[in-house]
């Protein structure tokens, strides 16, 4: 509204429609009972994106700015921290460090055995164990010299498992992780799909009740028909299904419900599952709770107390339909009161104390959730987050467990300011951020009296990272330590090496310089040639998969490009004020303009790319599967295979001006007459070379750029739609003919 820039006439003119489920009747509900859009609600999230935003773009810059060029084996291209998401992490490490600080230590528990009536049953101790040897001993052979047990109390009670509340988005998430083994990002992409398919209600809902209008009747009946669960709901509607447990109602949206039937040939395995656990989640919510018996036996033996508990269920309810919750039965022998029991043995069980497991991500959630970390909407992310970031590694059984960059962090914080890496802050800004929405905080305060907390916090915290620093070297290895030896410097002639954690990169430890490359392939050194411009040593570059490109580069002018206008070609984002391309980015030889190289884009440029403002390449070191590659996009051009060597000439095609190619055929499969190899000739306009090649898309390291390029890429486009003419029969196998 404040973009389009209405008059306040105008705005009292727009209305909002709020609906939970993309069914015809919700849409409709919502447009014959429109609201006025609420503006503390809208002020609350832009406090929230700005804080997160700026707190978090000052640390992470500064950090990895920091860290980054001082540690070879630090494996992670960004060091991020986030208000929530270095939290989140925080959790993590306070488990792990509990697991490492554990002391195991060992117990011992009387365990007596008794036969009655054909049944063998282990009685428990009331004391439950002791960690004194002697005193086990001792209570084993009092209860051994009497032997005889009597039957103390017997207590029979009804008791009853109640049904669940409303599903929301935390316990989805948590039973997504825990039972059906979905991360919680993946298991919101998969809930976010069947919301916008129609089969469930919005998936980002905090409450656990229904709203007094819910029709419960017409969900159900929508699930009659199902193959998996049609014949209990149709019972259920019968007999009369219960009003669900009141839960809370946040105010938001109502609890995750089916909204149509699916099968699994519908939605696909993943889907399903998740599909399959909100409807039978639904259909528990409204059957009967489970009811059983429960009796426990108490019996005394040498002046010690033991006892036995048994269940026998009464009425199954929602444990019918959600199984994994379900009472498990266990019968007791029959006792009277004051019967007297002989004892068949008496074992001393010895035990010891274990640490407790990795947090899962289930505990995870409900950690975040207790300390007010995230929201419904953004807890999956900042897991995923942290994960992405290498702070954790996501286990057998999705425990989360942090990795050594992770542990150094938290462990820095701790040591700088605590309140970095503690729930607590973070708990408070939401508190404020909750009093906007609710207009009882102006928006403007809160927003600059957190910042100024933050702002204060990062100063403290830049004067101190020397204190995170001696952690991180203790940890890691210095650059000058790392990696492997792979090619000369051109300043000092010393052997420089190459860093494959991520960001991969090359160290002068003479020079003390440090060379960013292509990330996500493989570097080698190419034949020992050298850039004529800086005399470092070339290497090349290959993209994984038998369809990744392969280039030459030259270390120097990867990073710093010798020519006026390279970096705004290759759309490199900087970062930061100094003029350094970002990580990752740069100009190999296929964008260098140099006349005489070899190796530059006017050498072994051939022709236009058909399908953005790019040239065709060719790759070096591809043979005997010879290619063009476009130096923009994935556009691949494929060379007649087998050939022994396939290079460009100086020559070009006085038709379409594209390079001509010396092709030297193999003398087993050359399609030239006599047994002839070599042969030159235009890809585009040379008829035999034109049927020989064909086109794909492969995989590209560049991301594709929005302006049109320079050097033969942008010479060369004029030039589509020319070839030898349009009356002769087009190749089907080359769609770029007449460009």
């Amino acid at each position: 509204m404040d973009c389009i820039g209405h008059s306040n006439e105008t705005r009292r003119r727009i209305y909002r429609a709020r609906f939970s489920s993309v069914t015809e009747k919700d849409i409709l509900k919502a447009m014959d009972n429109l609201v006025e859009p609420n503006k503390d609600e809208a002020l609350s999230v832009d406090a929230r994106q700005e804080i997160d935003l700026k707190v978090g773009v000052a640390f992470t810059r500064f950090q990895t700015s920091f860290f980054q060029g001082k540690y070879g084996n630090l494996d992670s291209r960004v060091i991020s921290y986030g208000p929530c998401q270095t939290p989140t992490l925080g959790f993590c490490v306070q488990r792990y460090l509990q697991i490492n600080t554990f002391k195991p230590e060992k117990f011992w528990a009387v365990r007596p055995y008794i036969m009655q009536k054909g049944y063998e049953l282990q009685l428990e101790w009331e004391r439950n164990k002791l960690f004194d040897y002697d005193v086990a001993v001792m209570f084993q052979k009092l209860v051994m010299e009497d032997g005889i047990l009597e039957v103390t109390e017997i207590v029979e009670k009804q008791e009853s498992k109640s049904r669940p509340s409303g599903l929301n988005t935390v316990n989805l998430l948590k039973v997504a992780s825990s039972a059906l083994g979905f991360g919680p990002q993946m298991a919101m992409q998969v809930a976010e799909r069947l919301y916008t398919q129609g089969f469930i209600s919005y998936p980002r809902t905090e409450s656990t009740a229904y709203p007094s209008s819910f029709d419960f009747r017409g969900t159900l009946g929508a699930q009659v028909n199902n193959p998996t669960w049609g014949s209990y709901v149709q019972r259920l509607l019968a007999d009369g299904y219960q009003k669900p447990r009141s839960g809370t109602d946040v105010g938001d949206h109502p609890p995750v419900t089916p909204l149509r039937s699916a099968t699994e040939d519908m939605l696909g395995n993943d889907a399903w599952r998740l599909y399959e656990y909100i409807c039978t989640h639904f259909i528990g919510t409204v059957s009967p709770d489970c009811k059983y018996v429960r009796t426990r036996v108490e019996f005394s033996i040498g002046g010690e107390f033991f006892h036995c508990v048994g269940h026998r269920v009464l009425v199954k309810g929602f444990t019918s339909i959600m199984p994994w919750l379900a009472v498990t039965e266990k019968n007791l022998p029959q006792f009277t009161k004051g019967e007297k029991i002989e004892v068949s043995q008496v074992d001393l069980h010895e035990g010891m104390t274990s640490p407790p497991d990795f947090l899962s991500e289930s505990e995870l959630i409900s950690l975040m959730e207790k300390n007010g970390i995230g929201t419904d909407a953004s807890i999956s992310v900042h897991i995923n987050n942290i994960c992405e970031r290498n702070y954790v590694q996501v286990l057998a059984g999705r425990k989360l467990g942090p990795t050594a960059l992770g542990i150094t962090l938290i462990r820095g914080y701790q040591c700088i300011d605590p309140d970095l890496c503690l729930p607590d802050i973070r708990s408070f800004i939401e508190q404020q951020i909750t009093l906007v929405a609710k207009g009882q905080a102006d928006h403007f305060r809160v927003v600059q009296h957190v910042l100024q907390q933050f702002r204060q916090k990062y100063s403290y915290f830049v004067k101190q990272i020397e204190n995170m620093d001696a952690l991180f070297e203790a940890q890691f290895s210095p650059l000058a330590d790392s990696g492997r030896v792979l090619s000369k410097c051109g300043k000092c002639l010393r052997y420089m090496k190459h860093i494959s954690s991520q960001p991969s990169r090359l160290y002068c430890n003479t020079c003390e310089e440090v060379y960013y490359l292509p990330q996500k392939g493989s570097i080698k050194l190419y034949k020992e040639l050298t850039c004529p411009l800086d005399n470092f040593e070339l290497l090349i570059f290959s993209m994984p998969g038998p369809d990744g490109k392969s280039f030459p580069l030259c270390p120097y002018c990867y990073n710093s490009p010798p020519f006026e206008g390279i970096d705004t070609l290759f759309g490199a984002v900087k970062s930061g004020p100094s003029s350094q391309l970002g990580k990752g980015a740069g100009m190999p030889c296929f964008l260098c303009p140099h006349p005489t190289c070899r190796h530059s884009l006017i050498a072994q440029g051939v022709c236009a790319c058909p399908e953005c403002s790019g040239t065709l390449v060719l790759d070096p070191v591809s043979a005997p599967k010879w290619r063009l590659c476009c130096n923009m996009c994935n556009f691949l051009v494929l060379l007649p295979e087998g050939a022994h060597q396939i290079s460009t000439t100086r020559e070009r095609c006085p038709e379409c001006d594209s390079t001509i190619l010396e092709v030297d055929f193999n003398k087993k499969t050359t399609p030239l007459e006599n047994g002839e190899t070599l042969y030159t000739g235009c890809i585009l306009c040379d008829e035999l070379l034109h049927s020989l090649v064909e086109m794909k898309y492969g995989k590209s390291f560049f991301k594709r750029m929005g302006g049109r390029g320079r050097g033969r890429g942008s010479r060369r486009g004029g030039y589509r739609g020319r070839g030898r003419g349009t009356g002769k029969k087009v190749d089907p196998k080359m769609s770029f003919r007449d460009f």
